[in-house]
């Protein structure tokens, strides 16, 4: 059992052709992801190793079943993507970054119509360590299966913390970044919820950082509904009062979304919060 995708799942790359969807469509192959279509209207007909290019969503999905779109196109594209996909019955992982509020807006909208996934955007995806990965983690980071769910806003964070976990022998089942703007589809909610129905997940790790109140809303759900270990980790701590930091979703206002009234709202829910990123495979193994 995983959440969310598997070895199985089939997927299609919008925007393949362009520079960075190629580079992470091959490391995608390399990881072993199911990689079905391409959609480029630019390339209908032809092929990207050996990826058959559509000039639509729905051709790619009609002619090869796929489940998943990774979107990597220009940010003022995104929600015509996004809505084409969603469309035709596709979740869909959202790379691109410096997507208008609205426009994501009116894409989870959609989504929720068609009863569909979004992840991100401004995200680095999604990997099932060993089997999937639908995004841009590196794939030696995410070399050792094992029992550690991940959730994470930060895509650098989540790929120090894996390979923190990796080195001490630690190894994670599922790994998802929901992206740090202020309107991301998955929420950790929707992702602990995930992880605690998950048999292959026995304990999970929680990256936040300051702005917004996602931390401080999963801690109140942690208290009531996760049975399993949580260990997190707030990036901005030490960050100068008034200083605006790099995600869109790093706002803070009227006392709270800072580093310590998050860190303190988890450990009041049980969650063990580690001072630095590199005493989080301490606090799983203890």
């Amino acid at each position: 059992m995983s959440i969310l995708i598997n070895s199985e799942t089939k997927v299609l790359i919008q925007g393949l052709g362009g520079n960075q969807a190629n580079i992470h469509t091959g490391y995608m192959m390399e990881y072993g992801t199911k990689i079905v279509a391409g959609v480029n209207p630019g390339l209908k007909g032809k092929e990207v190793f050996g990826i058959p290019v559509f000039g639509s969503v729905k051709d790619a999905v009609s002619s090869m079943n796929a489940e998943w779109s990774c979107i990597f196109v220009p940010a003022r594209f995104v929600k015509d993507a996004s809505i084409e996909a969603l469309e035709a019955g596709l979740n869909i992982v959202i790379i691109t970054e410096g997507v208008p509020v609205f426009d994501t807006i009116e894409i989870l909208k959609v989504a929720k119509e068609h009863k569909k996934i979004v992840v991100g955007p401004n995200c680095p995806g999604i990997t099932t360590v060993g089997e999937s990965k639908i995004g841009i983690m590196p794939n030696k980071t995410f070399s050792k299966k094992g029992m550690v769910g991940l959730v994470s806003r930060s895509g650098t964070l989540t790929y120090e913390v894996a390979q923190s976990l990796s080195n001490s022998g630690i190894g994670i089942s599922t790994a998802v970044g929901i992206g740090g703007d202020p309107t991301p589809g998955l929420s950790f909610i929707d992702v602990l919820d995930m992880f605690e129905k998950d048999k292959e997940t026995e304990k999970i790790v929680l990256l936040g950082e300051i702005g917004g109140s996602a931390e401080e809303e999963v801690a109140e759900y942690i208290k009531e509904k996760i049975s399993k270990p949580v260990f997190a980790y707030i990036v901005g701590l030490k960050a100068p009062e008034g200083k605006q930091m790099g995600h869109a979703g790093a706002i803070i206002s009227q006392g709270s979304g800072t580093a310590k009234s998050k860190i303190e709202s988890l450990r009041k829910a049980g969650a063990k919060v580690a001072n630095l990123p590199t005493e989080i495979p301490n606090l799983v193994l203890d």
